[in-house]
């Protein structure tokens, strides 16, 4: 077994300023491994306990998924995308299951939103002052399963309807009164048969006002009759759970139900869980993939100029005797005393961070709030690990070549740095080079999501050329950049000589700065583009006079109200939503989620309130089966005008709509535009979201809503679309942060590792002020090209990727640019000057 030598110990000892540097390279690289770990792993066990349906045992309900299949055989692979809105099943289903030995009931439940009315809107009858102006709907059975139960009255019957205590006593309504409401089948007067208390089934994700309507009547206040949001199955008492499950699964078979019991039931309860699985495995799975690379590769680069700076040392050991066996004993057993300290230091912080950023997610609403971070020991020792074995790799890797030649060699090439790079290293850096230019070219001829995971590659691989490449490349960008520094006198050119002759030390720390200014800027700047675009095409495309927005809905006939106000030449209602559009070919094949306008009007009409920047086709022909698509889903789905384009709607129904028209501006407005008309029944909100008026006067609209213009409307969406850009920002910052840690240790470890040599300066004559001066000159050398090779990364990614996505290229604000130029450019001072002024004090 190998453990730590004496030989180990005393060069840690010895060095600690250059096994520190190591220590706090391996730490950060097991923070950024556990704390992507950790949501990963969530993102794996996510699940919701069953509150609505804590009383009912079984659960049915329908598949909120769709499949993608590729590849066959042994490579068959399926991949589950949730559903942009809930699926349902046939209500007459609970029929059938309440027929099954042991079931106690079988309920049909329905949950829906309903808008109270305004005397204005009708007959008089009094709306309800509830607040947020919106209710939750459900059937009145469900009180069997939840736990509500009357206090007043009885129970509702056709066009009745129950309160629950707080609306009614907010209202001042009572029983025999008579309420307005908006529901899908439009505006309706209710007779309030009763008050209710509300039991815990209802109120566990529901905090705001609810009405209960029959079950008879209740699909169809929803806009969806004979449809039900799922089937709960009481059991009697004493039944078994999974018998029962599996005689309801029989008495089912066929229907394309599905039984759930147990933490299942949670997850239909809450269709957020979905979308939040994808969310935390595209965080700790995707961008955790490439942050545990980066963090490896770092920490790897950091030990190896560890071991690099103790050539000499290893020079003596040879040449007094010791065997290269020894040697590299002494480098692994190094690994062994650092790396796993570090690890379970770095696991702390780590640990920290996944607490802090789940939270922050749930914030944001990404994250359902029963959802629970799990914290088990798989990611904490797969961040130890992990960092142990970049420091035995890397170590071996690095202590290979002092170990093996001959001990006079080691002296002779210990006192000058070896030129030459290794044939291996300069090969496999120009393979990345070539790939990297390659997987340009692709992802410049690519569009939508395939155009991102192209350009996600030339990142990758543009870093690990530069890394690889790192002493030619750093000698190459010194020889260049440095020309202007010979002007700034014997610092300035004692700068460039240092810089040209310690190239590889130059290397290593030009290539964290390359690599915080590549990700950052391309995480950063690929938000900035895609906000300030799709603001450039909002703003172009509202061409109506008004915008009118509700949070909780505009009413149903909103529509047809503002088209009779006087002055109006055109009144449209949007009801938004996404459909999934199967994208690509072969293993390339994917769901792509499109943002979608349901439109409630003409085509022509649209086209006053909206203009889409049509390309082909038009608008005129917008109807029942036929639709409209951006550009940018045109190519990536390979269709165009006259083509039907498979897709389902966003409860999963298949369709196959007649594309009638291809516009310019998807990103601002919508990827589909539709009719209303076939999104009815497919939607759980059937209310417009908003509605664009040409003509009138605010005054006229104000009673539907909150009036605005169009460019108040487009900055109420631009400010949404900032709250979507914090995850690429988190990222941006959590990569951008470590690299710009490796960064600042890399340049001090280099710092304090050159005290020999800034000492024989001070003792050929150069001033303390001299010394500091030509290490400034060659901070601001280092930080120089880092930014330079990490924008030109950055921009080789960008300009393909957004081009392809949007059709025009990156958008990066000077500011911004020039505070990430400034960030690096003040890191390096500050890494340079600091430990230097600590080396020369000690040696005054």
């Amino acid at each position: 077994m190998m453990l730590p030598n004496g030989l180990a110990r005393a060069a840690v000892r010895s060095r600690p300023a250059s096994f520190a540097g190591t220590f706090v390279a391996l730490l950060m690289s097991a923070l950024i491994v556990t704390a992507c770990g950790i949501l990963l792993e969530t993102g794996l066990r996510a699940s919701v306990p069953a509150e609505r349906y804590a009383d009912a045992p079984v659960v049915v309900a329908a598949d909120q998924y769709e499949y993608v299949v590729t590849g066959s055989g042994e490579d068959r692979e399926e991949e589950a995308v949730p559903l942009p809105d809930t699926a349902r099943v046939d209500a007459g289903l609970a029929a059938r299951a309440a027929r099954v030995p042991g079931v106690a009931a079988a309920v049909a439940d329905f949950t829906f939103p309903v808008r109270p009315a305004h005397d204005s809107a009708g007959s008089g009858t009094p709306g309800l002052p509830v607040p947020g102006g919106a209710l939750t709907g459900h059937g009145w059975g469900s009180h069997v399963f939840t736990g509500s139960a009357l206090t007043t009255g009885s129970a509702p019957r056709a066009g009745e309807v129950v309160l629950d205590s707080g609306t009614a006593r907010t209202a001042k309504a009572a029983v025999g009164d008579t309420v307005a409401l908006h529901t899908l089948a439009g505006r309706q007067d209710f007779r309030v048969a009763g008050i209710a208390r509300t039991g815990p089934g209802d109120t566990a994700r529901s905090t705001g006002a609810l009405a209960w309507f029959t079950d008879a009547q209740a699909p169809t206040l929803a806009g969806h009759p004979g449809k039900a949001d799922a089937i709960a199955v009481r059991a009697d008492g004493g039944t078994d759970t999974d018998a029962l499950a599996g005689s309801v699964e029989k008495v089912l078979a066929g229907s394309g139900a599905q039984v759930h019991t147990g933490d299942d039931r949670g997850a239909i309860e809450d269709p957020g869980l979905g979308y939040a699985k994808q969310t935390l495995f595209g965080i700790g799975g995707s961008f955790g993939g490439i942050a545990a690379i980066v963090a490896v590769f770092t920490a790897a680069g950091t030990v190896a100029l560890s071991v690099s700076q103790r050539a000499r040392e290893f020079a003596l050991l040879r040449a007094v005797g010791a065997t290269p066996r020894q040697i590299r004993r002494a480098v692994a057993s190094e690994a062994l005393l650092i790396a796993p300290l570090a690890g379970i230091v770095g696991c702390l912080p780590g640990i920290g961070l996944a607490h802090w950023w789940f939270g922050q997610l749930q914030d944001r609403g990404a994250i359902p709030e029963a959802v629970r971070m799990h914290v088990s020991w798989i990611p904490l020792v797969a961040a130890v690990g992990a960092g142990l074995l970049t420091a035995l790799g890397a170590g071996w890797a690095a202590g290979r070549r002092p170990a093996r030649i001959k001990p006079g060699q080691a002296l002779t090439e210990a006192s000058v740095e070896r030129l030459r790079p290794g044939v291996i290293r300069t090969a496999l850096g120009l393979v990345a080079l070539v790939g990297g230019a390659i997987l340009t070219g692709v992802a410049a001829r690519s569009t939508g999501d395939d155009a991102a995971g192209a350009a996600l590659g030339v990142v990758m691989l543009f870093m690990l050329a530069v890394a690889l490449l790192g002493p030619l490349v750093a000698r190459l960008c010194a020889g260049l950049f440095g020309l202007p520094l010979r002007g700034a006198g014997a610092a300035g050119a004692l700068a460039v000589a240092n810089s040209r002759t310690n190239s590889r030390r130059l290397a290593s720390a030009i290539t964290p700065i390359v690599l915080a200014m590549a990700f950052a800027s391309t995480l950063v700047f690929m938000h900035t583009s895609e906000t300030h675009i799709a603001d450039e095409q909002l703003r172009a495309g509202i061409t109506a006079d008004h915008v009118v927005t509700d949070p909780a809905g505009l009413p149903v006939d909103s529509v047809a109200r503002a088209a009779r106000a006087p002055g109006v030449d055109a009144a449209v209602g949007l009801l938004t939503t996404q459909v999934l559009v199967p994208v690509g070919s072969g293993e390339f094949k994917s769901l792509q989620g499109a943002a979608t306008q349901g439109v409630t009007g003409s085509g022509a009409e649209l086209a006053k309130v909206q203009d889409l920047d049509v390309r082909e086709g038009g608008l005129d022909r917008l109807g029942r089966d036929r639709i409209a698509i951006d550009t940018t889903l045109a190519t990536s789905a390979g269709a165009g005008v006259g083509d039907r384009l498979p897709l389902y709607l966003p409860d999963g129904t298949e369709a196959r709509p007649e594309i009638v028209a291809v516009y310019g501006r998807g990103l601002g407005l919508a990827t589909v535009t539709m009719d209303r008309a076939a999104l009815t029944g497919h939607v759980t909100s059937g209310f417009d979201s908003t509605l664009l008026v040409r003509g009138g006067t605010a005054k006229s609209l104000a009673a539907l809503g909150e009036v605005t213009d169009a460019s108040g409307y487009a900055t109420e969406q631009n400010l949404d679309a900032k709250l979507g850009a914090w995850s690429n920002t988190t990222m941006a910052a959590v990569l951008g942060g470590f690299a710009a840690v490796a960064a600042v240790n890399t340049l001090v470890m280099t710092v304090l590792d050159r005290r020999r040599e800034l000492g024989t300066l001070r003792l050929v004559g150069a001033t303390r002020r001299q010394v500091l001066r030509m290490l400034r000159w060659e901070g601001l050398l280092v930080s120089l090209v880092g930014v330079v090779l990490g924008s030109a990364i950055a921009a080789a990614t960008l300009i393909p990727m957004m081009r392809g996505m949007t059709g025009e290229g990156p958008y990066v604000p000077p500011l911004l640019y020039g505070a990430f130029v400034a960030a690096a450019g003040g890191l390096a001072l500050l890494a340079v000057t600091l430990p230097a002024r600590a080396a020369l004090r000690r040696r005054s």
